[in-house]
Formats: structure tokens, C-alpha cells, sequence
């Protein structure tokens, strides 16, 4: 009889134990799929209650789409998704005139004004300086006084030659007499020949000794007035190199002060060898080459003048010639060694067409039509003078060009045209108005014209509006609002110039 081998009891738990993690396991695979189905659909759900809101157009945008003819109606993009630019929509620009004028041709150049003379005021004796009779930067003219040395010893000087001069002449006419008399007795034999030529001899010593203190006299005189320290040339005085009691001396390097003078003054330049035969032959019939100065930003004239000389080498390293310029500079603006812009006119052209140089884009300007549409038109630009250039093409004086706005056009676009001077006028108005904030740079035109007819006190009110606004479109999350945006009206130039006005 075979035996029969019956398990332990520690075999019967662990197969119990197995058994029972098997099934806890399929337990929570089972929970685990309904959870998972249950969130499937409550995703469902949520997504077609979703769409169907979103289906619903809002009060504001149906209104719209129902004045535009519905979905792709007019004033909206392909597919009814947008207005098109430069289509419906009016486009504020500005707009400057097409005319006929005179144009120079300019060179453009860089320049340094120089002194037209340069003196350095020394002293021409030595001695303490006790006088000073100027004030730096003045205006002076020539021979007047600006200082004085001590002068005691130099009038002392003077006054021992002329004490000899005064003896010596003495001693002068003492001889003469004696000859006088020898020439008397001469001629009555009463006397010797010699003696009368002696005593001529002695005359002409004594007139040479004279003659010789006369001139110690003058070189005295001469020393003395050396004290007296006199401009050498008129124009403007620069730093005082010496002080009150110090010793100058004719050997001093740096002097008193240093005179320039820049009335009238010139500015030399270097231009263009190509421009050289033309102007001498101007220069050579006295021809007027008028000639501008600018400031380093080329914002503020300096002055005018006219073309004096050219050089007479042209510089073979830049190709170029020196030139000289004349300018009276009566208001004295003009300073030695001052860095200048310079523009000189090497030719007039006649009632040539001419545009608002800020009309010009690429060789293209857009016309304004009747109609208050624009076009483009191809042109060539010449010369530019000032905030004018000469071009070639399809216009005619009298026509209008946007000069303020471009970037926001093409073809055929509507715009209204904002007179330029309501907008540099509230510009002004609102940087200098006392207390005021100024104008952000982005205010749309329309806003900038509507502010140039308010005051400070309402323009101020205007703008803390805009913020106002501003502030509030820009805390507005819903998502019903952000769902509807792309069918909402465009931006208004309201919420424009807040959102300018924010920055």
C-alpha cells in the first residue's frame, strides 16, 4: 500500500497567503479601470459643454457681426477671422505738399574754426607786475591797456640821461659862443687861426654828445612806456597766465595772456578733389560760394559766411583739397579751434519738385487721392536741403503725401490726414506745462489732435483715464472673453492711446 504524504500545515499557510495577495490584486485592477472610466467621462462632458459655449457668440460680437454681414462679411479678413489693414479700416496719417522750388546743392564737410591772427601778450621788460586792467574772455582792441610793471626804476633811468643830456647841451652852447666870439677877433687878425679851429672841433664834439644823450633819452623813454603792458591786436582774451606781484620777464614762455583774434574768423575744411575745378573757377570770377556752419548734432546754425580760398596741393592719402571760409561772427559764437559742421553750396537747382524728405520710403511715397485713398508711387530722390528733396516721378505740385504714418499703409488705404501742427503743438504744450507728465511717444494721432484742443488740467484727466482703462482691460481674464476675442471688435484708438498712455 503506497503512501500517502499529507502536507504540513506551514505549506497549507503559504498556499492560503498566495491565494488570498491574488486576489486583492485582481480587486484593485478592477477599481482602478472604473476610476479611470468615471474620469473619461467626466472629461467628456465637460469638453462638449465646453464647445457648446463657446459656439455661442457674444451679445457685443453678434451686434457687430450682424451690422458686417455676418461671418465674412465686409470689413473682415478671409475667413471672417479679422479686419483687413488698410482696407475698412481708417488710418490717421499725416501729410505734407508736393511744390516747386529752388534747391541748393550742398557739401557736407568737417571743419575747425580758426583765429585769423594769435598773439601772445608778454612783457618787454622786466619787473613786478602791480596792475592788472582786464578781465579773461574780454573783448579788447589794440593799444589797450592790460597791465602795468613797477616803473620806478626805469623813470629813474630817464631822469640821469636827461640831466646829462642837459649838461651836455650846456657845455654845447658854451662852445658855440666861444667860436662866435674867435670868429669875431678872426676877422679882425686879433687872433689865431688855430684857436678858431680848435674851438670849432670842440662845438662839433659837443653836439655829438648831444646827439649821443638824446638818444639815451629816448631808449629811456622807451623802457619806461614797456611798463605799460598795451594789447599788440583786438579780439578776445584767454586765461591770465600771471598773478599780482609776480616778476615777469620778457623770456617768459606762457606771457600775461594770449589774444585771438575771431572777429571775423575762419574755418578750414577739407573737400572732395572732384569739386576742385568747379570752385576755383567760381573763386577766380569772384563768384559768392555761400557756406553754412552747424553744431556737432547739426541742430543749431552757427553762422554763415563765404568760401575765401583753396588750398593749393590736394592731399594725395585722402584725396582731398583744404579750404578756407570767412565769418564775420558779430554774436561771437564762434570759438578758436571749435569742431563745426559745414555745408557748403557748390550749385543751385530752379523750381525743382520737392517732397517732404519724411515722405520718402524706399524710393516709393504713397499720394493721397481725392478720396482720401492712398497709392504709391515710384520716384528718384536728388538733393536733399533742410526737411525738403528733389525727386523725379509721377507727381505734380499741389498733390498731398502721407509724411507721418507710412508704416501703417498699403495700397489703397483709407486715411484721414491730421494737420501736423495740432500734433507739435500739444507735443509742446504738454512737455512744457508746469507739473505735467510728459506725452508717451505712442499715442495714436487722432488721441495727440484731440489733446491739442483740451488744457492742462483736462489734458491730465484725459491721460489718468487712459491709464484707468488701461489698467482694467489688462486685469480681465474671463474665459468666456478670452474665447470670444478672436471675433471682438478691433482695438479702438481709446484703448490704443491707454495702452500707449500705460507705458
Amino acid at each position: 500500500m503506497p503512501q500517502r504524504h499529507f502536507p504540513t500545515f506551514r505549506a497549507c499557510r503559504t498556499s492560503a497567503y498566495s491565494q488570498l495577495q491574488r486576489g486583492r490584486a485582481k480587486s484593485g485592477l478592477l477599481w482602478g479601470a472604473v476610476v479611470l472610466a468615471l474620469v473619461a467621462g467626466g472629461g467628456y462632458w465637460w469638453y462638449v459643454h465646453k464647445q457648446a459655449d463657446g459656439a455661442k457668440p457674444a451679445p457685443a460680437a453678434s451686434a457687430q457681426n450682424a451690422g458686417a454681414g455676418g461671418r465674412g462679411g465686409p470689413g473682415r479678413g478671409p475667413g471672417g477671422m479679422g479686419p483687413q489693414m488698410g482696407g475698412a479700416q481708417t488710418q490717421p496719417v499725416s501729410a505734407g505738399v508736393v511744390d516747386r522750388r529752388d534747391m541748393r546743392v550742398l557739401v557736407s564737410a568737417i571743419g575747425t574754426m580758426n583765429a585769423r591772427a594769435t598773439a601772445v601778450v608778454r612783457a618787454k621788460v622786466a619787473g613786478e607786475l602791480i596792475k592788472l586792467h582786464f578781465k579773461e574772455g574780454d573783448e579788447v582792441k589794440a593799444g589797450q591797456l592790460l597791465a602795468e610793471i613797477d616803473p620806478r626804476s626805469f623813470q629813474a633811468t630817464l631822469n640821469q640821461v636827461q640831466g646829462t643830456l642837459a649838461r651836455d647841451q650846456a657845455l654845447l652852447k658854451n662852445a658855440q659862443l666861444d667860436l662866435q666870439r674867435y670868429k669875431e677877433l678872426q676877422a679882425q687878425d686879433s687872433i689865431a687861426n688855430q684857436q678858431v679851429d680848435t674851438q670849432a672841433a670842440l662845438v662839433r664834439q659837443y653836439e655829438g654828445t648831444v646827439a649821443s644823450d638824446k638818444g639815451q633819452v629816448d631808449a629811456a623813454k622807451l623802457q619806461l612806456s614797456y611798463t605799460r603792458v598795451t594789447a599788440p591786436i583786438s579780439g578776445r582774451l584767454g586765461l591770465r597766465q600771471a598773478d599780482l606781484g609776480n616778476v615777469v620777464n620778457p623770456s617768459d614762455a606762457n606771457g600775461l595772456v594770449t589774444i585771438t583774434q575771431v572777429k571775423p574768423i575762419d574755418a578750414v575744411f577739407s573737400l572732395p578733389e572732384a569739386h576742385v575745378s568747379t570752385l576755383a573757377q567760381r573763386l577766380a570770377e569772384r563768384r559768392d560760394l555761400p557756406v553754412e556752419l552747424w553744431d556737432r548734432d547739426q541742430k543749431q546754425m552757427l553762422g554763415k559766411g563765404r568760401l575765401n580760398a583753396l588750398d593749393n596741393t590736394i592731399d594725395t592719402t585722402t584725396g582731398t583739397v583744404k579750404a578756407k571760409a570767412a565769418f564775420d561772427n558779430a554774436d561771437g559764437k564762434l570759438f578758436a579751434n571749435q569742431f563745426v559742421n559745414v555745408k557748403l553750396q557748390v550749385n543751385l537747382l530752379e523750381n525743382a519738385l520737392t517732397v517732404p524728405m519724411t515722405a520718402v520710403q524706399n524710393n516709393y511715397v504713397y499720394l493721397v487721392k481725392p478720396d482720401n485713398t492712398v497709392t504709391q508711387r515710384k520716384i528718384t530722390v536728388g538733393t536733399t536741403d533742410g526737411n525738403r528733396v528733389s525727386v523725379q516721378g509721377d507727381l505734380q505740385p499741389g498733390d498731398q503725401v502721407v509724411t507721418d504714418g507710412i508704416d501703417r499703409l498699403r495700397e489703397g488705404a483709407q486715411v484721414s490726414i491730421i494737420a501736423p501742427d495740432k500734433v507739435s503743438n500739444v507735443d509742446q504744450a504738454l512737455e512744457t506745462a508746469k507739473g505735467q507728465q510728459r506725452m508717451p511717444p505712442n499715442l495714436p494721432p487722432e488721441i495727440r489732435a484731440k489733446l491739442a484742443t483740451m488744457n492742462p488740467e483736462e489734458r491730465r484727466a484725459y491721460l489718468q483715464k487712459l491709464r484707468a482703462e488701461r489698467a482694467a482691460a489688462g486685469g480681465a481674464h474671463a474665459p468666456a472673453s478670452a474665447a470670444s476675442a478672436p471675433q471682438a471688435a478691433p482695438a479702438s484708438p481709446t484703448s490704443a492711446a491707454s495702452a500707449a498712455a500705460s507705458r
